[in-house]
């Protein structure tokens, strides 16, 4: 379960604010890579951590349900908040690592006032002029990046379940744009809409 001990240490060593980035879609056939960067005040990380606060974990252990319960508050009770997306296009041309990178970049950019220390889920991103620290499974063990990573993969199935009503056959509403045998099979049968991502693999295997 995520806590702030990762939090606390940052405290400890000088970095009087610290924010969490992640992002969700990776692996997604269709539609943005998206990135949340937040931080919450200092004073959540002391020996008083708010209740609330206990429910957040990595996206992808919540349901639908608990997401969007959480979003809310969250968005309540962050000092700064910023989004980040790089679309199917960036990511055609510059492979989904570098737009991933792309989209925490442009999220933590969004952030105001910008933070002392930027705890990054998996490897720190390149090319950036700020102290930062990757985390691996850092959606699992920094409250800071998994809260992150809820609102970030609520604003991201929003967007399907919007996109579900423009493209009409794909299932976007259901799988969100993912791999799923019925979003390869519409695409055998529709083929890919603008928003599908060119440079990955739109066909399932044995087809």
């Amino acid at each position: 379960m995520a806590d702030f001990r990762i939090e606390k240490e940052c405290l400890k060593q000088g970095f009087l604010t610290v924010a969490g980035v992640d992002e969700v879609g990776r692996g997604a056939l269709f539609g943005p890579v998206v990135a949340v960067a937040l931080s919450f005040p200092p004073s959540y990380f002391g020996p008083r951590r708010p209740a609330w606060t206990k429910k957040i974990n990595d996206s992808k252990l919540l349901s639908p349900t608990k997401r969007k319960a959480l979003v809310r508050t969250i968005l309540a009770e962050t000092q700064a908040f910023g989004v980040g997306m790089a679309s199917n296009a960036e990511i055609d041309t510059w492979n989904i690592f570098r737009a991933s990178n792309l989209a925490m970049k442009r999220a933590v950019a969004a952030l105001n006032p910008r933070p002392a220390l930027v705890l990054v889920d998996g490897f720190a991103m390149k090319d950036v002029d700020y102290p930062q620290r990757g985390v691996r499974q850092g959606d699992r063990k920094s409250v800071s990046i998994a809260a992150a990573s809820v609102v970030a993969k609520v604003l991201r199935d929003g967007l399907m379940d919007f996109f579900d009503t423009v493209f009409e056959g794909y299932g976007l509403a259901k799988h969100k744009g993912y791999g799923t045998s019925g979003h390869y099979g519409a695409l055998q049968t529709l083929g890919p809409t603008c928003l599908h991502r060119r440079s990955f693999r739109l066909k399932a295997e044995g087809c």
